[in-house]
């Protein structure tokens, strides 16, 4: 069986199978026509297209399948006012197809060197990389211990529950420490994830090296509890999935308007300073992509050809193409008059 080689541009994958995992989440198995394998690197991301109103929409979601295998799958959990979480989960069927970028992202267990020993953090969705990591170490066998911190409502609300189970009682490298918010679960731990419950589900968590996803808030607390308990934070790592809020400038020029410009697609208008690029490009109907929009999956680079931007994140770009003015519009903020151009 061959290797799935990405294109340049966007591939289109078929849809084989879809599922419930929760009262609000699914998953979705993805094929090429010629099934062929898929290479990543496990806890990394693709960016899904779909075409809503005449408007191709993009949104990235974590890969929680193993590498080499002839599918992908993703795990998409409902978001409220979600463009393209409600139309996967409520219209999109099997035997449809999606535009699907390369997979990209620089949380993953290949780049991220670990230890032996292994901790693994996650709560609601944030589950979805970290359980591609699992997959895949005990898929091949490899000489890793794991303890699996996941914090949920309820078995019900739990992605992956099931798997979960068979996983904590066919392996004995791998060791599910599921924490409840619900308390009517006697056969589980109940409580919020603070620091006293990571040292109680994980005592040796100093010797570990961690991974941890999950909503912005909870990665925020885990990081400030590992810390605290004495981790070497050099064996830290956390998907920095999470959209980035733009830098506030409070000096006396931080408003005032400018003229923005993307000569190829004929826009000149006036906008306000500070804006973010993305934003001005999208409502301005510039074709550009943007993805993650977290500075993290470079879909939509694109290069200042004159003016100034100021950024917060340069995740994907060279020292080159910034000294080229090349950089991503979901984390830049126009900061005089510019020109853009997508080349």
């Amino acid at each position: 069986m061959t290797q799935f080689i990405w294109p340049t541009t966007a591939a289109q994958l078929r849809c084989d199978k879809k599922w419930l995992e929760t009262d609000d989440t699914i998953s979705l198995q993805l094929s090429s026509d010629n099934n062929n394998t898929f290479d990543f690197k496990p806890g990394q991301f693709i960016s899904v297209g779909v075409e809503l109103n005449g408007k191709m929409e993009y949104r990235a979601y974590s890969i929680s399948s193993v590498p080499q295998q002839d599918f992908l799958q993703l795990t998409i959990k409902r978001v409220e006012g979600g463009k393209v979480s409600n139309y996967l989960i409520d219209k999109f069927n099997e035997g449809d197809s999606l535009s699907v970028l390369a997979p990209t992202g620089p949380f993953n267990s290949v780049d991220c060197s670990a230890k032996p020993k292994i901790a693994l953090l996650s709560a609601g969705c944030g589950i979805t990389p970290v359980m591609s990591m699992a997959r895949t170490w005990l898929a091949n066998k490899t000489n890793v211990d794991i303890t699996f911190i996941h914090m949920a409502r309820s078995p019900e609300h739990t992605i992956y529950f099931d798997e979960l189970q068979y996983l904590n009682q066919h392996h004995d490298n791998f060791s599910l420490q599921l924490l409840l918010k619900e308390p009517q679960y006697t056969d589980f731990p109940q409580g919020r994830l603070d620091q006293k419950w990571l040292t109680t589900l994980c005592p040796d968590l100093t010797e570990r090296t961690v991974f941890l996803c999950g909503p912005m808030n909870f990665m925020q607390d885990m990081k400030t509890y590992v810390e605290a308990i004495g981790l070497d934070m050099a064996h830290f790592f956390q998907e920095s999935f999470t959209p980035i809020e733009p830098e506030t400038n409070d000096s006396a020029d931080a408003s005032g308007v400018v003229q923005f410009e993307v000569p190829a697609f004929g826009v000149s208008k006036e906008i306000d300073k500070g804006a973010t690029l993305a934003d001005v490009l999208e409502d301005s109907g510039v074709p550009i992509i943007i993805a993650c929009r977290s500075g993290i999956c470079g879909s939509c680079k694109c290069k200042v050809t004159k003016g100034e931007v100021s950024r917060t994140s340069t995740e994907t770009l060279t020292e080159e193409e910034l000294a080229q003015g090349y950089t991503l519009a979901c984390s830049s903020q126009v900061q005089s008059n510019v020109e853009v151009s997508l080349v």
